[in-house]
């Protein structure tokens, strides 16, 4: 499925799971395209044909641009450059090794999810030869035809992680630093967003510090991998700073609970969503949310368990870089 928004950008569908979970976009500036975020390497097909239905071809790609290097989002990027013989990736200078031998990365990826489950999600991953890749730091530019495009270090949820903002159109990719909007719970009060904290890098101080230096852009819109376009910029940026500051307390608060604190983080995530979810005036059934929130559940509490160490070492200034 792809969806075209404005001032040339599409948001793809990636099918990475369910429909409506992980977008990804292609931009468009004359004959030139960009692809930011990239899916799965089985999210190939739909790209090509978001491409063929603007007349261009494979040819016609300049960049591949993966916001971070976790698989939702960078795992198809050596397939799609393996497909477009002239594009570029550009990627954050932690991440680019990753990319380019993806052995490491994979095996992060067994160990988080199980081999079998990873081989089924993302399949073999595709290395990419060293000589394509632009590593683009802090403030890096670059231009899109004749559009420029300005790449922001943001760790928090990861310290491989930029967003990429685009003034032409006043918007911002966010990946996973704005977190994660399903469709789903839209309702007559706009959005509802929540932090994603997967393994293994979530700084809470971080995130905060990236979130409040996007708002600094005054964006007219937010392009989020998970999932599309929001808009409410200032109510969803202040409910993003509650929430992580409510997931970092939840992380502190049972870092003694063992062989229980995993659950314990999964429960507790529900106690903080569910009631914020039913004052957004969700009617979905607790049946329904589950299922919407049940992987992101098990994901966020790995990363709230290493973030609330992160928060104690960070009180005693043994935060190692």
């Amino acid at each position: 499925m792809s969806q075209t928004l404005d001032n040339g950008i599409h948001l793809i569908d990636s099918g990475y799971v369910r429909a409506g979970l992980a977008a990804f976009y292609l931009l468009i500036e004359g004959k030139n395209a960009a692809v930011i975020d990239t899916g799965t390497n089985r999210s190939a097909p739909g790209l090509l044909a978001a491409l063929a239905e603007h007349d261009l071809g494979a040819d016609d790609v300049a960049y591949v641009i993966p916001t971070h290097v976790h698989l939702d989002h960078a795992g198809g990027a050596g397939e799609l450059m393996r497909r477009f013989p002239k594009a570029r990736l550009v990627v954050h200078p932690r991440g680019a090794r990753h990319l380019i031998d993806p052995s490491k990365l994979m095996a992060g990826v067994r160990d988080v999810y199980g081999a079998e489950a990873a081989e089924r999600s993302f399949g073999t991953l595709v290395p990419v030869p060293a000589e394509r890749v632009i590593e683009a730091p802090d403030n890096f530019t670059l231009c899109l035809h004749e559009r420029e495009l300005r790449f922001l270090d943001t760790p928090g949820h990861a310290r491989h992680h930029f967003c990429v903002v685009d003034e032409r159109s006043g918007s911002i990719f966010t990946g996973d630093t704005f977190g994660i909007s399903y469709r789903e719970f839209d309702t007559e009060r706009g959005a509802f967003i929540l932090p994603t904290t997967t393994p293994v890098q979530f700084e809470p101080d971080l995130l905060h510090a990236s979130i409040d230096r996007l708002l600094t852009y005054r964006p007219h819109q937010l392009l989020l991998t998970h999932f599309g376009r929001v808009t409410e910029i200032a109510r969803l940026a202040a409910d993003m700073h509650t929430l992580i500051d409510a997931f970092a307390d939840l992380g502190r608060s049972v870092k003694d609970a063992g062989r229980e604190r995993h659950r314990l983080l999964v429960d507790g995530q529900r106690r903080i969503l569910l009631p914020r979810l039913r004052a957004h005036g969700c009617r979905l059934s607790d049946a329904e949310i589950e299922s919407l929130l049940h992987g992101d559940y098990e994901l966020n509490a790995q990363g709230i368990a290493f973030g609330s160490t992160v928060r104690l070492c960070s009180e005693l200034n043994c935060i190692r870089r």
